[in-house]
């Protein structure tokens, strides 16, 4: 590979340069919606972070499965062992099958990933979709001695696990305070230590998601979807599991513990974590009740947004931040988010229409470079940004006559331009989004053209009637020696 890739490993606790299992290769496998629920800011973040990390390493060269899957079953609703599931409840109150649910949760949440820019991935298994491989999973863990069944319920049996391997690498918990202070639990009672986990639950009568097991009717517990659908699509090892740092512990660590267990080894090389969105310090999630739907920041219907705030925007303001980093939200941040992006994207639009010289006055050498080093060192996108707004001077200055640059020079900084902020950072001119928008672009220019024309023949009423009709309209109008700008 001609670039050298350094990432974060969170089970290592430092950068280690990434080196594949298999030479051009690369099997990903990231956490993604459990349904129901509007997904908010918060579960855009991974979706956005994996999105990079995913163009990233196609850029420069591997052939990346990317698995992202759906939890629609075992997802309980207190995230534990415990309360009915958070599909099959929906399901009972509204009179309909559980899929219908499912299904309908998943066209919002494609609708917003298609409107972030987010790339599909190769692969998107339902958890629901794949019971059986979730049944043989856990009979491994029962024949290696590392689970038991109690009342038609299969747990993991942590003490047990602990003894061997260790419960608590990833997230660094001690296992042992946490098994001192252990103590049976209401309705948890079949357990033999609290800290143990459901492998697969028996179905109460009123269980609508059930399927039959060796053990009993039920379901399969959260955790195990991943272990299963991950070494169904990538092997028994591969390269990179990602998801929020949330989900670090118990949920990772529960899949690290369950697939040592099952496969005699563990099976993910890097494991990656995207930091957390707050408000006002406080994790944005819906059980705390200060999230914000994606759909509310982009009708602006929420007493924290003073507007609506477009698809790209909220993506650029993410990236400003590196993954790694807690990103405070207010409404004034994404104001400053909107503001930076609308000129890097007029920067951009003013560079296409730049015209080459003899000779470059101007410095843009090394900018590629820059940029490529600044992704490579663990996804810097802010600093890629910044390097892209150094940039802008220069354009500026060649777009106002006072500098000059040779073709050879256009040329590349077009295809950097390119590079970085369509196909790696995913941003896009926010009229381009939708159908029509080139009819739309189109028609704006032939009357500002028209208005061009007006002024030529000197032709005042008109021209001006045309520039104050748009303006009323939210446009905004810039008369250029070559001709002039526009914008909403």
């Amino acid at each position: 590979m001609e670039h050298k890739l350094s990432i974060y490993n969170t089970l290592s606790r430092k950068k280690e340069e990434f080196v594949p299992l298999h030479a051009n290769k690369v099997g990903m496998y990231v956490c993604g919606p459990t349904v129901y629920g509007d997904g908010h800011l918060g579960h855009a973040r991974p979706a956005i972070t994996f999105d990079i990390l995913f163009r990233y390493l196609t850029h420069i060269g591997y052939k990346v499965r990317y698995v992202r899957n759906i939890t629609d079953v075992g997802h309980l609703e207190n995230d534990a062992d415990s309360g009915e599931d958070k599909v099959a409840k929906k399901a009972r109150l509204d009179e309909v099958e559980p899929m219908e649910v499912v299904q309908y949760y998943v066209n919002r949440y494609h609708k917003a990933m298609e409107m972030l820019n987010i790339l599909p991935p190769s692969i998107e298994p339902h958890a629901s979709g794949h019971i059986m491989e979730q049944i043989d999973f856990v009979q491994k863990i029962l024949d290696a001695g590392f689970a038991y069944v109690s009342e038609g319920s299969v747990y993991f049996d942590v003490e047990k696990y602990n003894l061997k391997h260790n419960y608590g690498k990833l997230s660094g918990r001690n296992v042992e305070d946490m098994l001192e202070t252990t103590r049976e639990l209401d309705g948890q009672s079949e357990k033999r230590r609290s800290v143990d986990f459901a492998l697969w639950k028996k179905a109460s009568p009123e269980h609508i998601m059930r399927w039959k097991a060796p053990w009993s009717l039920g379901f399969p517990g959260w955790h195990l979807e991943c272990s299963a659908m991950g070494t169904k699509y990538l092997g028994e090892q591969f390269d990179i599991h990602g998801g929020g740092m949330d989900l670090m512990f118990p949920h990772h660590e529960c899949e690290i513990a369950q697939s040592t267990a099952a496969l005699g080894k563990e099976t993910v090389k890097y494991w990656m974590h995207n930091n957390m969105i707050t408000i006002n310090g406080q994790k944005m999630g819906k059980s705390l009740g200060n999230f914000i739907t994606l759909e509310e920041f982009f009708t602006g219907n929420h007493p924290l947004l003073t507007q609506a705030f477009s698809p790209m925007t909220v993506r650029f303001f993410i990236l400003q931040a590196h993954y790694r980093s807690t990103v405070d939200f207010s409404s004034a941040a994404l104001e400053a988010s909107e503001k930076g992006l609308s000129r890097l994207m007029e920067g951009y639009a003013r560079l296409q229409k730049l015209a080459a010289s003899a000779t470059s006055s101007v410095e843009t050498a090394g900018l590629r470079d820059k940029c490529e080093e600044a992704m490579s060192d663990d996804l810097n996108t802010p600093i890629v940004i910044s390097y892209l707004f150094d940039a802008l001077k220069a354009i500026n200055l060649v777009h106002d006559g006072k500098e000059t640059i040779s073709s050879a020079d256009l040329g590349e900084l077009k295809a950097v331009f390119s590079l970085f902020i369509e196909d790696l950072l995913g941003l896009k001119a926010e009229n381009e989004a939708g159908s029509g928008n080139e009819a739309y672009k189109k028609a704006i220019d032939l009357l500002l053209n028209m208005r061009l024309e007006a002024k030529q023949n000197k032709d005042w009423a008109t021209s001006d009637k045309i520039r104050n009709e748009l303006t009323a309209l939210g446009f905004e109008i810039k008369d250029t020696k070559d001709g002039f700008e526009w914008k909403i």
